[in-house]
């Protein structure tokens, strides 16, 4: 593939994830607030954008046929946002005295280790031949702090009870 038509891909599929995010995001509050048709609407669109971005990865050839790749490229994300990405984010909001893009950005950085370990743990599963080993997944709707098969009483991260974690 041409650099250009690399790059814009790689814009687009940002673009379209970004979207699918926002507007998902927009449909949870739609639907605290009663609207549930504007709800609706927020889903759908946001799933085509979701299918234009998978689209986009597809033909950026990031999805691989083996998935011990694919978990290895969670592996590389979620490692390069502990050690690089919010890190560095967390000292500019510290150093700006923003309070809430600090307390964001440490959920994310502790959520995202978390991510890292477990994802390690997959790709060494998965290259023996093996599922996830975890029943269920349960992620602290607050600031993302994730537990394997039980949940915590309160999370350690934010203290959130555990009524607020959400089981996969």
């Amino acid at each position: 593939m041409r650099d250009m038509t690399k790059q814009f891909l790689e814009a687009a599929f940002a673009g379209e994830s970004m979207a699918h995010m926002k507007y998902s995001i927009f449909a949870e509050e739609a639907e605290k607030k009663g609207l549930k048709k504007l709800a609706n609407l927020f889903k759908a669109i946001a799933y085509a954008e979701f299918v234009h971005a998978r689209n986009h990865f597809k033909a950026l050839a990031k999805l691989s046929e083996e998935m011990a790749e694919n978990v290895q490229q969670c592996i590389d994300g979620e490692t390069f946002e502990v050690e690089e990405m919010y890190p560095v984010y967390k000292n500019a909001a510290e150093f700006q005295d923003e309070k809430d893009a600090v307390r964001t950005t440490h959920f994310a950085m502790e959520a995202e280790k978390i991510h890292a370990e477990m994802y390690k743990k997959a790709k060494e599963l998965v290259e023996k031949g093996e599922d996830y080993s975890a029943e269920k997944i349960y992620i602290c709707s607050i600031c993302g702090y994730t537990a394997e098969d039980e949940i915590p009483e309160t999370c350690p991260v934010c203290n959130a009870p555990k009524e607020k974690f959400v089981e996969f």
